[in-house]
């Protein structure tokens, strides 16, 4: 085995054990929160507190990795998730709920860690396989989310063996697999940079286009010039936010990445109570859900390939096609006399599978389409206002679903995916996939540079 598959494989392992620590608590961390509060309102709070955590602590952790490297930042963050897990069972002890609050949101750090795991791997990668290396981190999460559950009565028993709250228990599984997803980490090697890798994919012209992934080699002009590119000092976050909201792909990139996770937490966090209000029991909701984890993750590795040999820009277009299918079957559900256990599982896999063709192709064109001075910054801005609308649609959803019932949750998808449509029509005629006979794309000129930095205050 290569030195670079041994790193990739330690990113896949860490992977899937947050994975399956995320998974072992997310059953009963709304139980607990309504068990302390002895309110059943506060029951979505709880796994909010866990999205928004992700999404405060993305962006420093994406700084952190391009001052000391991916090694430092992944293994904090897998750490404070460790730590997190540790304050829910002492808050669970205590019976105080924003002690039990602060320890799920410290357990979102170890969903933000995951997710900066695939750029990651993309720092690994070899420039034609970035899209695979990519998506193969993301599917190992598939294990992780199906090993979970399956520890979430084991858990119990533990918990109850010890003398605790018998819900705590499955946080005891989310401890440990937190913490050797963080000696995992600790163990990559700490040249692995931020934002350094793709001598062909790191350009970006004069019009802020994106060169497609599409695995060509770089040749040696463009590997000086990535060279260069990367000893440049890292983009402050308002530089980089301004440099994407000035060139159509970056931000739409952004945008896809957000839309794609604002959509999926929209229609899956109120997808069972909708079940529930419709009678459905526990185990068909169950099942429901497990095939939407499923859609998630198990096709990643397809769309990772997709993305390196057609183009990201393909696999958006794919996955804007998928949701809008999804939405509509959820539409047909909610107008109908009564719910159907097969439309809603059907609607429930291809949106998962919408998320992850967002996800991947998002993160494959923002890596492709930026600078590498530039990726870091937007890397986890993106992550941030990711899950940040993510718990802001689930903060909304419960209400939404009161006025208007499913069908407006789904209207409320709608309207996020015909904002992310809206914004690829101003990107796609600058993107590039193969056959399109783009010429090769250049590094910013000295006089671009200039201004960028002119626009900074520099």
């Amino acid at each position: 085995m290569t030195s670079r598959a041994r790193e990739q494989a330690k990113l896949i392992t860490a992977q899937l054990l947050s994975g399956a620590g995320i998974a072992s608590g997310y059953a009963v961390g709304g139980l607990l929160a309504e068990e302390i509060s002895g309110q059943t309102s506060m029951a979505g709070f709880a796994q909010m507190s866990v999205i928004l955590g992700a999404g405060l602590i993305a962006y420093p952790l994406a700084v952190l990795a391009g001052r000391s490297g991916r090694r430092t930042a992944l293994t904090l963050g897998f750490g404070i998730g460790t730590l997190g897990a540790v304050v829910v069972l002492i808050g669970v002890a205590l019976q105080f709920l924003p002690l039990f609050m602060l320890g799920m949101m410290m357990c979102g750090s170890s969903t933000a860690s995951g997710l900066q795991a695939r750029y990651a791997a993309v720092d690994l990668a070899d420039p034609a396989a970035a899209g695979r290396a990519m998506s193969l981190v993301v599917w190992a999460t598939t294990i992780g989310s199906v090993m979970g559950p399956s520890f979430t009565a084991p858990g119990a028993h533990l918990g109850q063996s010890l003398g605790m709250n018998g819900l705590a228990g499955p946080y005891l599984i989310s401890m440990v697999a937190f913490a050797l997803a963080t000696l995992s980490a600790s163990t990559l090697t700490k040249s692995v940079t931020a934002g350094t890798a793709h001598p062909g994919h790191e350009d970006d012209d004069a019009d802020g286009t994106a060169s497609s992934a599409n695995g060509s080699a770089s040749t040696a002009t463009e590997a000086t010039a990535t060279t260069a590119d990367a000893a440049r000092a890292p983009m402050k976050l308002g530089e980089a936010l301004r440099f994407a909201v000035g060139r159509p792909v970056p931000l739409f990139a952004m945008i896809t990445i957000i839309a794609g996770q604002m959509m999926m937490t929209n229609v899956m966090v109120m997808t069972p109570v909708h079940m529930d209000h419709q009678a459905f029991s526990l185990g068909a909701i169950g099942i429901v859900v497990s095939i939407h984890i499923a859609g998630m993750y198990a096709l990643s590795p397809v769309f990772g390939w997709m993305a390196d040999k057609w183009g990201p820009g393909l696999v958006i277009a794919g996955g804007a096609g998928i949701f809008t299918f999804t939405i509509v079957l959820g539409v047909i559900d909610a107008v109908a006399p009564e719910s159907s256990m097969i439309l809603l599982s059907i609607a429930l896999s291809l949106l998962g599978v919408g998320w992850s063709m967002f996800l991947i192709g998002g993160s494959a064109l923002l890596t492709a389409s930026v600078p590498a001075h530039a990726k870091v910054p937007l890397q986890g801005a993106s992550d941030s206002a990711m899950n940040l609308g993510g718990a802001v649609m689930a903060a909304m959803a419960g209400s939404v679903l009161g006025a208007g019932g499913f069908l407006w949750i789904n209207l409320m998808a709608t309207f996020v995916l015909v904002i992310a449509v809206g914004f690829s029509i101003r990107a796609v005629p600058h993107m590039r996939w193969p056959g399109r006979g783009a010429a090769a794309a250049a590094e910013p000129t000295e006089q671009e540079t200039a201004a960028e930095r002119s626009r900074a205050g520099e």
